[in-house]
């Protein structure tokens, strides 16, 4: 599979039954060669001067499926600590 093919399919979170997004952008370890995690971009305000949301990072185990059109991941309360938006430690 290609990325091209990930970055047109909507991200679906299992838990809520609720469509995130799509995502914008990769973490990859270099070294292992492997995705670590998904990145939704936040909504950004008109040049800066509105409410920005932070992007979401979604951590590469949290993948349930691949599917034809969504890639199913799992965001339950249970593993908030799992996923994170930008700019969280």
């Amino acid at each position: 599979m290609r990325i091209s093919d990930l970055r047109n399919k909507e991200i679906l979170n299992f838990n809520e039954g609720l469509l995130i997004g799509q995502f914008d952008d990769l973490e990859i370890d270099l070294e292992k060669g492997l995705i670590k995690s998904l990145i939704i971009s936040g909504k950004r305000g008109f040049l800066g001067f509105f409410h920005d949301e932070p992007d979401i990072i979604i951590p590469w185990n949290k993948i349930i499926k691949i599917g034809h059109d969504v890639i199913i991941v799992d965001l339950s309360p249970n593993n908030e600590k799992d996923f994170k938006f930008e700019g969280e430690k």
